[in-house]
């Protein structure tokens, strides 16, 4: 089975063709549809195994990262993708994409009026494009599975995962949710603070716990900070040439294991 892969865009969207090419030589369909052609047509989610929200900076993130976008498909898609989420499909939703995912209760079981995390402005009050190195943990998450170890971009303002309380965050943890963590550069001396944070600029926004990126209980749903479609080729990375050589990008395992789901 070939499956196909709804990459949806908006205005403000830039990373989406990247991820539509990064499924597609993992033999996906991918196609990228825009917002309004979904809200036009919710049932044209029916056709697709995966959906996917790209990074960029939907509408211009004017009101915050992700809102604008996140209050349409909470108000106007919101049942039509529970059901896709709850049909044994996958869902990816990356830096923008991730931004949206928690705002719309689609990671987390949020009730009413309690969000159990969110993502905040980064510590350092500034937008931060750097590479990072991250842990996965993929003994409940689909997507990274195989996956101890990699490095990969980030670039964003607001990346700093926060939970409303201390239990909250205990809880996710215990339930295996918190899949991906920022580590500290491998150079001597760089290393977690004694209460576990990773220093800036290896944690680059200050996350609690180091989180980099969350799944939810069913381990088919992942948002993450870092952007894998920008490392699924050797070349992608600034140091390829002085480091030992790789066949692929760390980031093309992620699409690798979603288009295998499938199969």
């Amino acid at each position: 089975m070939q499956p196909r892969v709804l990459v949806l865009r908006a205005p403000g969207t830039n990373c989406d063709l990247e991820t539509a090419f990064a499924f597609e030589q993992c033999g996906a369909q991918a196609d990228r549809v825009h917002i309004n052609r979904l809200l036009e047509s919710p049932a044209t989610l029916d056709a697709y195994q995966i959906f996917c929200l790209p990074g960029g900076f939907s509408y211009g993130d004017d009101l915050a990262a992700g809102r604008i976008l996140a209050s349409q498909i909470r108000e106007r898609l919101a049942d039509m993708l529970h059901r896709f989420r709850d049909g044994d499909r996958l869902m990816l939703g990356i830096c923008n994409g991730f931004q949206v995912l928690i705002q719309t209760g689609m990671l987390l079981n949020d009730s009413a009026d309690r969000r159990q995390a969110t993502l905040c402005d980064n510590d350092s009050g500034r937008f931060e494009d750097r590479w990072v190195r991250l842990s996965a943990d993929g003994s409940r998450c689909v997507m990274l599975a195989g996956l101890d170890e990699l490095e990969l971009p980030v670039a964003h303002a607001e990346g700093k995962f926060v939970t409303q309380d201390e239990a909250t965050f205990q809880e996710l943890e215990s339930q295996g949710q918190l899949v991906l963590r920022y580590l500290p550069a491998p150079a001597a001396g760089s290393a977690a603070a004694d209460n576990g944070l990773v220093p800036y600029p290896d944690n680059p926004n200050g996350s609690l716990g180091n989180v980099a990126g969350i799944c939810d209980a069913s381990g088919r749903v992942l948002g993450l900070m870092p952007h894998p479609e920008r490392f699924i080729d050797p070349t992608h990375h600034p140091r390829w040439t002085r480091e030992p050589e790789r066949t692929t990008g760390d980031g093309l395992k992620l699409f690798e294991n979603a288009v295998a789901y499938f199969r």
